[in-house]
């Protein structure tokens, strides 16, 4: 067979399922053979970005890689943040691109880069096809990276003339292999360092919302007790409801449920990723014992130095740590402080539930009508901006994969490309995407990618006209902000020339059954808000004030 139906055969034997993108000259070989299978759905997007995030989203919510597709030069170069973005939030992806002949690559040529090069920096590995023979091999490789811990993106690169090739290669077989667990000894000193404590305290990160290993932490804190503070990728790790979980850790400032690494005389991170809660900021001393567990050793960092690592499958790392509480008995730990954290800051989120605002709303109140319309199952996906900082913190999860926030890259444009994606993965289930008016601009045009494709989403949309995170932070640290403002289009007006149903609220009272009914509805639906951003600055000023609760 040609080369290039070869690459789709060898992608359909590995189970993928989508691939977005926007197809060029030098790829026409692969999508003209994509075109011919029973398996896997091209999904035309309107720019390469707006492809990768797709794919990104597909990766978190599947564990399972999709594809994202562009042509040479310029529309690689259109996938590299969405690719960064997915690599460093551990989402698996496969970045398809073409590229010239290899027989214009050793020169100066029309639209040629070193595209593989380009993108080594922000995938686990990148890489370009030179003969047809090896596109099995290639592929199988690259998707079991993509796929092992940590997940992330893979390139390959496949040039025009060698897509035309004849080759007579099958794919490979598809093999799983059990991934390593901890030794037995290497256990015991965790556990001894556990049943020695008087009051440890768990940090589940990016690597807890795996599913076996959110069902193996809930085991251990219902036997244990021990509270469980989520980093903003590990939002759902454990029910929001169950007395250990004490919310979400992650901003730079100090927070009531912060409190409980004060008090901790031991941190047991679990797949913990530090590009998301620096160690400085709870480990200020360096006096912290630590026990990491994760699939991969930790990274180097003078504040975080483990006395113990337990390196391997993490679910299986829990079931080893809970067999050991089973045998050898709980100890009596001192939980108190963390009990009145978790009150105290339930205090802090429900404050603002029977707001009446008028001309604005605070983030507060969003998000309390968010949750409340939304159940346990559906998938709320956060742009990145100020409304990131109150959906980390005031937006609180029942299940692991149910709310998605750009957390290591951090890119602005994530959330509406994701809920489409989101859309596609979970068809029974409602998925609303939160942006600020700056994020949802930056990839608007795929407003009607979500109408071509029906998708059922809602969209909200936080407007303060202005890049209202910078803004926050310059304020905070120079006590003014530099020219950050912008105009908006008339949303209603756009959403109607894309096809989508609009809503603008200004009344708090009625947010909620705005937000209803736009979930209710068929198709895509735009929900606008004027956001109270003075809310920044109280928050500012509320955490600078926080007393640990004894």
């Amino acid at each position: 067979m040609k080369a290039s139906d070869l690459f789709v055969k060898c992608l359909e034997n590995e189970g993928i399922e989508y691939i977005f993108g926007v197809p060029g000259e030098e790829n026409a070989d692969f999508v003209i053979s994509l075109e011919a299978s029973d398996s896997i759905r091209f999904v035309l997007t309107r720019h390469e970005q707006g492809a990768a995030f797709m794919a990104e989203a597909y990766g978190r919510l599947t564990g399972n890689p999709a594809g994202c597709l562009a042509t040479l030069g310029p529309g690689a170069t259109n996938l590299i943040t969405g690719v960064a973005d997915s690599n460093m939030d551990r989402a698996p992806m496969l970045v398809l691109t073409g590229q010239g002949s290899t027989r214009r690559l050793h020169k100066e040529s029309h639209q040629i880069m070193d595209v593989v090069k380009m993108f080594e920096p922000v995938t686990k590995w990148a890489t370009t096809i030179r003969h047809a023979e090896v596109i099995p091999e290639t592929v199988r490789k690259a998707v079991r990276l993509a796929r092992g811990e940590k997940p992330g993106a893979v390139l390959i690169e496949l040039p025009e003339d060698i897509a035309k090739h004849d080759t007579t290669e099958p794919p490979l077989p598809v093999i799983r292999y059990r991934r390593a667990v901890p030794d037995g000894q290497t256990l015991d000193r965790a556990f001894a360092l556990l049943a020695e404590s008087r009051c440890p305290v768990i940090i589940a990160g990016n690597g807890c919302i795996r599913s076996r290993a959110s069902a193996k932490l809930r085991e251990l804190c219902e036997l244990t007790g021990i509270g469980v503070l989520s980093t903003f990728m590990g939002k759902g790790a454990v029910d929001m409801d169950a007395p250990y979980c004490l919310y979400t850790v992650g901003l730079s400032q100090k927070d009531i449920v912060s409190c409980t690494l004060d008090g901790a005389d031991l941190v047991l991170t679990l797949g913990f990723d530090m590009v998301e809660y620096q160690p400085h900021l709870w480990n200020a001393d360096r006096d912290k014992r630590i026990v990491h567990a994760d699939f991969i050793p930790s990274e180097i960092d003078a504040h975080f130095q483990p006395e113990v690592e337990l390196v391997g499958d993490l679910a299986l790392t829990l079931e080893g740590l809970i067999e050991r509480y089973r045998e050898r008995g709980i100890p009596a730990y001192d939980l108190g402080q963390q009990a009145a954290a978790r009150r105290d800051m339930h205090e802090e989120l429900t404050r603002h539930d029977a707001d009446e605002t008028e001309g604005s709303i605070r983030p507060q109140k969003a998000l309390s009508d968010l949750r409340a319309v939304l159940g346990p199952g559906d998938v709320v996906l956060s742009d990145v901006g100020a409304h990131k900082m109150w959906i980390a913190r005031h937006y609180h999860c029942h299940e692991p994969n149910t709310c998605l926030i750009p957390n290591g890259f951090c890119s602005m444009g994530f959330a509406l490309p994701g809920v489409i994606a989101a859309a596609l993965v979970r068809p029974g289930r409602n998925v609303v995407a939160v942006a600020g008016d700056g994020g949802f601009m930056m990839n608007v045009q795929e407003m009607e990618t979500a109408t071509r494709l029906g998708v059922k989403v809602t969209v909200m949309i936080w407007e303060d006209r202005e890049y209202g995170l910078i803004a926050w932070k310059q304020a905070n640290e120079f006590g003014h902000h530099t020219a950050l403002s912008f105009g908006n289009p008339d949303w209603l007006g756009l959403a109607n020339a894309f096809g989508w149903r609009g809503h603008r609220v200004e009344n708090s009272a009625a947010l909620k059954a705005t937000l209803s009914a736009a979930i209710a509805e068929d198709g895509p639906s735009l929900v606008v808000l004027p956001v109270d951003y003075r809310e920044n600055a109280l928050l500012t000023e509320r955490l600078g004030e926080i007393v640990c609760p004894i």
